[in-house]
């Protein structure tokens, strides 16, 4: 039996086989967990189904996490099928393209409300509608990346809303903390995803994150996925209110001026 058995919880965000959200899926499901899975829209059904069914998913719904009633729903469906949940893992970010090129100083106003709607406020609504149907000890888990805390070539407005989804985050673990609720993100290290090459230079970032980080490699999907089983499940039953790096150290080291040389040449 695995850690997970007899866990239940649901996944926002997971949309491909390269991705974290899906990386951190297969972990929980290796363990035993039962999972929900939800997918943005009829062009991302197709991807997303084949992934659920695989990982014998008995909730696949649509949901726009931009939209309360949508992310309700998810909430009513899934304790009609399991009852109470034990994890929630938000993976859900997104900034029009035009907003992660250039300077941020140019960055739009319409920009901005979109990337900090879906990349930070909703995981406040996900909390709001989970709340009710979570069990005491459970564990609701976002995804961040070191440009909440650091400028990030190319990163841009989602540096914003990732260091706004790190706030919330804060402040829902004292909400939810009473209840038995732990909140926390997970700051990955750069993954090579179908997500984060559309972000210029990424190869670059890549390549600059080697020559930081203390162990000298990039992390992988397997890195990941184990670093969120750590927060989804009972091993982590102290861990509220926190961002925990998983990033090979990258966080904790200086740039070298040879990294520095690859970011300042990313297009």
């Amino acid at each position: 039996m695995g850690i997970m058995t007899g866990k239940k919880g649901v996944i926002f965000g997971v949309s491909n086989t390269h991705g974290i959200a899906y990386g951190i899926a297969q972990q929980l499901y290796n363990e035993g967990a039962e999972i929900a899975f939800t997918y943005a829209g009829e062009a991302m059904e197709k991807r997303v189904k084949p992934i659920a069914e695989g990982m014998n998913a008995k909730i696949i719904m649509s949901c726009d996490v931009t939209k309360e009633e949508e992310v309700e729903a998810v909430f009513k469906e899934c304790e009609k099928v399991y009852g109470k949940l034990d994890f929630v893992v938000h993976a859900v970010a997104f900034a029009p393209k035009e907003a992660l090129m250039g300077r941020f100083i140019d960055t739009t106003k319409e920009a901005w409300n979109i990337a900090m709607g879906v990349s930070a406020y909703s995981l406040v609504t996900v909390a709001k509608y989970a709340e009710p149907v979570m069990n005491e000890g459970s564990s609701i888990l976002a995804l961040t990346y070191l440009g909440s805390i650091l400028s990030v070539p190319s990163y841009n407005v989602m540096g914003v809303a990732k260091a706004a989804l790190e706030s919330a985050m804060r402040f829902l673990a004292v909400d939810l903390g009473p209840k038995g609720i732990r909140v926390n993100c997970l700051s990955s290290g750069p993954v090579k995803t179908l997500a984060s090459m559309g972000i210029n230079g990424f190869s670059k970032m890549l390549k600059a994150a080697v020559m930081r980080a203390p162990l000298k490699k990039n992390v992988s999907l397997e890195d990941v996925g184990r670093a969120g089983l750590y927060l989804a499940s009972d091993l982590s039953s102290g861990t509220t209110g926190e961002v925990i790096y998983c990033d090979c150290g990258c966080h904790s080291a200086y740039a070298s001026a040879e990294e520095m040389d690859v970011l300042s040449s990313a297009e």
